[in-house]
């Protein structure tokens, strides 16, 4: 049985451009009650991103870095993955050996 349909017809081409911008009209509408939220936390991730830059630029000891004791035990779990993951065979770390 052979199809009809043409891959070019203009019918389909516009069922196809409706849709597109059916697709676009409402990724828009779900998304408007959030895009504040996202803004905020891009905007909150850049701050923490310049403060650690700048500190570490002006000689400054991270200043978080009294907060992060906190995770040390739950990234010493990971760390082996981590390494393994960006290519290094061993720890990078002279004074942690995890292998």
């Amino acid at each position: 049985m052979s199809d009809d349909r043409d891959p070019q017809d203009p019918r389909l081409e516009r069922i196809r451009a409706w849709l597109g911008q059916a697709r676009f009209f409402a990724e828009e509408i779900y998304s408007t009650r959030y895009r504040g939220a996202i803004a905020r936390a891009r905007r909150d991730e850049d701050d923490l991103f310049m403060l650690l830059v700048f500190s570490e630029m002006m000689g400054l000891s991270n200043p978080v870095a009294y907060y992060t004791l906190e995770l040390q035990p739950l990234l010493l779990e990971r760390f082996h993955d981590w390494h393994r993951r960006m290519g290094m065979e061993h720890s990078p770390l002279d004074h942690f050996k995890c292998c």
